[in-house]
């Protein structure tokens, strides 16, 4: 059975695109078959791994208006990791698909439809409440919230568990919460009390290792590979490393 995981939170700087890249390296590093699906108009898995995501001759928006299939838009980026890219151009694909029928399953209806086995897909969604993360919670089974360890944050992943509530019930009743991913954590009080804070609130959420705040994420990020090749050994990478471990279980 493949699973399916959207990874969510409507709030920016939550290191959702980061957490999505990492952790699609680290399971292709244990040999499952990935699948990462950008659903963000900015294009950053695309980047990510080194692909201007501009220079796209073919992405997603392609996909979910009917004029290509899934498989005709992925890139193969290492062993065992595939990328369904995005670019702006499905920003503008959005307001059409407010007037279809069924919008809100024309990813879940694509990946159905692709045509090899993967372990993992993974969907990293817009920082936003819109047409395609509901998308992307119609096709999942599973939403993973990558939380930056900040007050605000903890309130975004209050409104999110709210909604998901709605589209379970809604749209997707087997759709779960996996569980939540503090990240860029430093060392100040401040965070600390934030996830101490996120764990009293959301008791009964599992809550993963936090991932560490570091500059090696964002040189990776700039030099456009996963920080698990980039530097393996440094925290944020042995993070990850855990979170596919735990996840892969």
């Amino acid at each position: 059975m493949t699973r399916i995981i959207a990874c969510a939170n409507q709030k920016g700087g939550s290191a959702k695109t980061t957490t999505t890249i990492s952790l699609g390296f680290e399971l292709a590093q244990l040999g499952r078959e990935v699948l990462l699906v950008d659903l963000d108009p900015q294009g950053h898995l695309a980047e990510g791994f080194g692909t201007q995501a501009l220079g796209l001759e073919h992405e997603i928006s392609e996909v979910l208006d009917g004029k290509l299939p899934l498989a005709d838009i992925l890139i193969p980026l290492r062993d065992h990791l595939t990328l369904a890219p995005a670019n702006i151009r499905l920003s503008h694909l959005e307001p059409y698909l407010i007037t279809k029928a069924r919008r809100e399953d024309r990813l879940k209806n694509a990946l159905k439809s692709i045509g090899r086995p993967f372990d993992y897909v993974l969907i990293d969604c817009p920082p936003s409440l819109g047409i395609m993360t509901v998308n992307a919670f119609s096709a999942a089974g599973e939403i993973l919230i990558p939380m930056a360890s900040e007050f605000f944050a903890l309130i975004g992943v209050g409104l999110l568990l709210d909604t998901v509530a709605d589209m379970r019930a809604d749209l997707n009743p087997d759709l779960e919460i996996l569980g939540i991913v503090p990240t860029r954590m430093n060392r100040t009080t401040h965070a600390r009390d934030v996830v101490d804070k996120a764990k009293e609130e959301l008791q009964g959420y599992r809550f993963f290792e936090t991932v560490p705040e570091a500059v090696a994420v964002r040189d990776a990020s700039a030099a456009g590979v996963p920080i698990g090749e980039y530097q393996p050994e440094s925290p944020a990478a042995i993070a990850y490393r855990k979170l596919a471990e735990e996840i892969d279980q």
